[in-house]
This record gives C-alpha cells, structure tokens and sequence, in this order.
C-alpha cells in the first residue's frame, strides 16, 4: 500500500489525532495499532511526529504509511476455506455473492477463519491475490456480520480501484429491506443524522455532532399492528451500522439487534430471534470494465420470511 495524505477538515478540527485516523482510513484496524503506529512515526502531521492524544487542526495534513501499518497487522497467513458461497453472477472482473447471515467479511486480528475472504480464496481460482490487503482481499464494501444479501467482491487491483471510486462516489444503488420495533409517524422520508464512533463504547456507532453525513432513506410497506413495521431502505451513504443506529436513534430498532435493539417484539411474543432482521435485497452498480449497468437482487432468507409470517398471523388474530 501507498502513503496517502488526509487534510484535516472543519469538522474534525480538535480530535485527537489516533480518533481521526480510525474514523478516516479505509481499513478496519484498532485504535491500540493505530497508537502504536503514530509512535513509531508511521503516521505524521505535517512532516512531524506527534502523540496519539494531539489535538489535530483544520488544514493539518496527515501521512500515513499504509505499507508498513498493514504489514504489522498480518500476524499469519489467511487461508482458503471450503465454505459455502451462494453465487448471483461472476465474470473475470467480479463475484456477487447474496451473503448469508452469521458470515463475516474479512478476517479482524483476531479472527482468521470462517469468513468470506477465507471461502473467496477457495472458490475463486482467478482471484488476484496480489491486492492491497489480503485481509480485505477484492472487498470493495461490506455488510454486518448479522446482515444478509447482495454484496459484490472485486477480483483484481483494477476493478477493485474502481469500484471502490463509485461506493466512494456515491454512483451505487443500495436498497435494504427491514424489520424494526413500533411504527413510524411519517410513513416516508428522510433521516439525516451524522455518525461517529460512541464517545465512550468504543465499538458502537452514535448519532454525533461531529459526526460523518449519513442520509437513509425509508418507506413503510406494512405495519403489524404497533408491534413492528417492515420498511423498504435506500441507502445515500455508507456509513457503519448505519441503518441501525439511525433507526434506534428514532426509536425503532432493528428486531432482533443485540447491540442496538431493545428486543421488546422477542419478548412480546416469547420467540427467540437470532439476529438482526436486515436484509441487503438488491444492490446496483456500473461494471468495472463494461461500464453497463447491473442490478442484482438477494432473496429473502428463510429466518426474516418466517418472523414475517409469524407477524402476519399474529395481526390477523388480533384484528
């Protein structure tokens, strides 16, 4: 990887400096190695050395040294795994996968088995394996390890550059579907909230002053009585857990959400429900290498069609 330089902005000015650099760099790193990389100079200010807690300044430009941070982080090798990919389309250029849940993206520091990278170097035979990141081997976006659907993986530098710019650029279609506790007052719109790390939970996100724009738009398709709603999502921004946070900030949670949801429907009806009801149902993009528009779209799985129907049945005795 290349050293890449950062201009600090306005509204980051007086962050402390390992934050701004966990909020800004492409790659998914804790903040114990980013502090550790700011003190062995691989991340400067102005040409200078400074410590984690510096307060950084509008204007302050920050170099980092992606080589040599990433080649810390690579503490054995990632290897391939016979796991179980469910394919939407392939060509020499990229995979589209409709990623099931309970399935992590890329390896962490301290998870290297069991996760989409490991099962894409089994099953993709002409997989670049030259990329930037073998962590993050042709991500080009991700989903939570609990939310499943369309998710598309780039197979070489090239495309990977490129799609990368239009998730970046905003140029991707990105519609989710949702089931979320209670109802909604406006039954369509716009929730405009930034987000940013929790000021104290460090590995939650929050609706933040300072935070990052995140615009998510919504329409209701049904109501459960005023139990829950499922609600059709585009997503504007790209921002991490970004569904769940602005639906629990307006206080409907996402049904099923151990980090963020208040599991009222589980309790409600004594049901056990395993995980986040999000599901990525279709995603849109420009092929690489073509340049023509592509849609695909992930069937629901088994567990969110089940809670619907146990919702339905539930509201038509109640009703």
């Amino acid at each position: 990887m290349e050293k890449r330089i950062y201009k600090v902005e306005k509204d980051d000015d007086q962050k402390r400096l390992d934050v701004y650099i966990v909020e800004k760099i492409p790659i998914e790193i804790s903040r114990n190695l980013v502090q550790n990389a700011i003190t062995k100079g691989q991340i400067t200010v102005n040409g200078t050395q400074k410590k984690p807690h510096y307060k950084v300044k509008q204007g302050d430009e920050i170099q980092i040294d992606f080589y040599e941070m990433v080649k810390e982080t690579k503490e054995e090798k990632i290897l391939p795994e016979n796991i179980p990919l469910n394919i939407l389309y392939e060509d020499e250029e990229l995979i589209v996968i409709n990623k099931p849940a309970g399935l992590i993206v890329h390896p962490t520091p301290n998870i290297k088995t069991g996760t989409l990278v490991n099962a894409l170097l089994h099953h993709v035979k002409d997989l670049d394996k030259t990329m930037q990141d073998p962590n993050r081997l042709g991500i080009v976006h991700r989903l939570d390890k609990e939310t499943s659907g369309v998710l598309v993986v780039a197979k070489n530098v090239y495309s990977h550059n490129l799609l990368s710019k239009e998730f970046k650029e905003r140029k991707t279609m990105k519609y989710y579907l949702a089931l979320i506790e209670g109802t909604l007052k406006e039954k369509e719109g716009k929730i405009i909230l930034p987000l940013g790390r929790h000021p104290v939970l460090r590995h939650k996100r929050a609706v933040v002053y300072n935070g990052r724009e995140a615009i998510t738009e919504y329409k209701v398709l049904k109501e459960f009585g005023d139990l829950a709603t499922l609600v059709w999502i585009r997503l504007k921004t790209g921002r991490t857990h970004q569904i769940r946070v602005h639906f629990k900030y307006i206080g409907n949670p996402v049904i099923g959400d151990s980090l963020y949801g208040k599991n009222k429907v589980e309790k409600d009806l004594q049901i056990s429900v395993d995980r986040q009801m999000l599901h990525a149902l279709k995603l849109g993009f420009y092929h690489p290498k073509s340049n023509e528009w592509m849609e695909f779209l992930a069937p629901l799985p088994e567990d969110f069609k089940s809670l619907l129907i146990t919702l339905t049945n539930l509201k038509r005795q109640n009703s």
